[in-house]
Protein backbone atom coordinates (compact mmCIF):
# COMPACT_ATOMS: atom_id res chain seq x y z
CA UNK A 1 0.00 0.00 0.00
CA UNK A 2 1.18 3.38 -0.85
CA UNK A 3 1.64 6.03 1.79
CA UNK A 4 -1.52 8.74 0.66
CA UNK A 5 -3.50 5.39 -0.58
CA UNK A 6 -3.61 4.48 3.26
CA UNK A 7 -3.69 8.24 4.38
CA UNK A 8 -6.93 8.70 2.41
CA UNK A 9 -8.56 5.03 3.62
CA UNK A 10 -8.15 5.32 7.03
CA UNK A 11 -9.44 8.64 7.21
CA UNK A 12 -12.40 7.27 6.08
CA UNK A 13 -12.70 6.56 9.62
CA UNK A 14 -12.27 10.07 11.31
CA UNK A 15 -14.95 11.68 13.14
CA UNK A 16 -13.40 14.99 14.93
CA UNK A 17 -16.16 16.26 16.51
CA UNK A 18 -16.32 20.73 15.69
CA UNK A 19 -15.46 21.62 19.48
CA UNK A 20 -12.84 24.49 18.70
CA UNK A 21 -13.67 28.54 18.99
CA UNK A 22 -10.90 29.98 18.47
CA UNK A 23 -10.28 34.14 18.23
CA UNK A 24 -8.39 36.26 16.25
CA UNK A 25 -5.66 37.59 19.28
CA UNK A 26 -5.14 41.35 17.11
CA UNK A 27 -8.63 41.52 16.02
CA UNK A 28 -11.36 40.28 18.61
CA UNK A 29 -12.70 38.37 15.35
CA UNK A 30 -13.96 34.89 15.73
CA UNK A 31 -11.59 32.66 13.52
CA UNK A 32 -12.59 31.09 10.30
CA UNK A 33 -14.43 27.67 10.67
CA UNK A 34 -11.50 25.62 8.73
CA UNK A 35 -9.16 27.28 11.04
CA UNK A 36 -10.70 25.95 14.00
CA UNK A 37 -11.43 22.39 12.40
CA UNK A 38 -7.45 22.06 11.45
CA UNK A 39 -7.25 23.07 15.21
CA UNK A 40 -9.65 20.23 16.36
CA UNK A 41 -8.40 18.05 13.88
CA UNK A 42 -4.60 18.79 15.53
CA UNK A 43 -5.81 18.32 19.08
CA UNK A 44 -7.83 15.13 18.21
CA UNK A 45 -4.38 13.82 16.61
CA UNK A 46 -2.10 14.63 19.35
CA UNK A 47 -3.94 13.64 21.82
CA UNK A 48 -4.32 10.07 19.93
CA UNK A 49 -0.63 9.83 19.32
CA UNK A 50 -0.12 10.04 23.28
CA UNK A 51 -2.08 7.82 23.97
CA UNK A 52 -1.37 4.96 21.71
CA UNK A 53 2.73 5.88 22.58
CA UNK A 54 1.52 5.33 25.67
CA UNK A 55 0.01 1.71 24.88
CA UNK A 56 3.32 0.95 23.20
CA UNK A 57 5.44 1.87 26.50
CA UNK A 58 2.64 0.11 28.77
CA UNK A 59 3.29 -3.03 26.82
CA UNK A 60 7.25 -2.58 27.18
CA UNK A 61 6.97 -1.40 30.58
CA UNK A 62 4.91 -4.79 31.32
CA UNK A 63 7.60 -6.84 29.65
CA UNK A 64 10.75 -5.25 31.38
CA UNK A 65 9.16 -4.62 34.13
CA UNK A 66 6.39 -7.57 35.06
CA UNK A 67 7.96 -10.03 33.23
CA UNK A 68 5.34 -10.28 31.06
CA UNK A 69 6.20 -11.58 27.36
CA UNK A 70 6.59 -9.16 25.00
CA UNK A 71 3.22 -8.47 22.59
CA UNK A 72 4.65 -8.41 18.97
CA UNK A 73 0.78 -8.30 17.79
CA UNK A 74 -0.48 -5.44 20.25
CA UNK A 75 2.67 -3.45 19.33
CA UNK A 76 2.44 -3.88 15.80
CA UNK A 77 -1.35 -2.78 16.04
CA UNK A 78 -0.52 0.41 17.96
CA UNK A 79 2.39 1.33 15.62
CA UNK A 80 -0.73 1.11 13.17
CA UNK A 81 -3.12 3.55 15.42
CA UNK A 82 0.39 5.76 16.04
CA UNK A 83 0.26 6.02 11.73
CA UNK A 84 -3.36 6.57 11.81
CA UNK A 85 -3.17 9.47 13.88
CA UNK A 86 -0.20 11.00 12.13
CA UNK A 87 -2.34 10.25 8.80
CA UNK A 88 -4.79 12.87 10.87
CA UNK A 89 -2.51 15.53 11.92
CA UNK A 90 -0.80 15.78 8.07
CA UNK A 91 -4.49 16.05 6.67
CA UNK A 92 -5.10 18.74 9.18
CA UNK A 93 -2.19 20.79 7.83
CA UNK A 94 -3.40 19.64 4.56
CA UNK A 95 0.21 17.54 3.93
CA UNK A 96 0.43 13.77 2.81
CA UNK A 97 2.23 11.14 4.18
CA UNK A 98 4.47 10.53 1.67
CA UNK A 99 6.00 14.42 1.69
CA UNK A 100 6.21 14.07 5.25
CA UNK A 101 8.55 10.56 4.49
CA UNK A 102 10.36 12.03 2.18
CA UNK A 103 11.26 15.65 3.53
CA UNK A 104 12.02 13.49 6.55
CA UNK A 105 14.79 10.76 4.84
CA UNK A 106 16.00 14.47 3.26
CA UNK A 107 16.65 15.96 6.67
CA UNK A 108 18.18 13.38 8.17
CA UNK A 109 20.72 12.90 5.06
CA UNK A 110 21.63 16.59 5.22
CA UNK A 111 22.46 15.71 9.24
CA UNK A 112 24.16 12.72 8.99
CA UNK A 113 25.24 11.94 5.72
CA UNK A 114 24.93 8.40 4.92
CA UNK A 115 25.22 7.19 8.74
CA UNK A 116 24.60 8.64 12.28
CA UNK A 117 27.25 10.32 14.38
CA UNK A 118 26.86 11.77 17.62
CA UNK A 119 28.95 14.79 16.20
CA UNK A 120 26.09 15.27 13.81
CA UNK A 121 23.61 14.62 16.21
CA UNK A 122 24.55 17.51 18.27
CA UNK A 123 25.95 19.62 16.14
CA UNK A 124 22.90 20.39 13.84
CA UNK A 125 22.53 22.97 11.15
CA UNK A 126 18.88 24.20 11.62
CA UNK A 127 18.59 26.69 8.79
CA UNK A 128 19.79 24.03 6.80
CA UNK A 129 17.64 21.76 7.23
CA UNK A 130 14.20 24.06 7.39
CA UNK A 131 15.02 25.44 3.97
CA UNK A 132 14.98 21.35 3.22
CA UNK A 133 11.87 21.40 4.89
CA UNK A 134 10.34 24.19 3.42
CA UNK A 135 11.22 22.55 -0.19
CA UNK A 136 14.49 23.95 -0.49
CA UNK A 137 16.89 21.16 -1.06
CA UNK A 138 19.82 23.70 -2.90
Amino acid sequence: MQPNDYQKLALVTEMTPDFVRLFDSKTGEPMSAEHNMMIARLIHAVLGLASEVGEIADALKKHLIYGRALDLVNIIEETGDVLWYEALALSAVKGQLSDAMEKNIAKLQKRFGDTFSEHAALNRDLPAERKILEGDNS
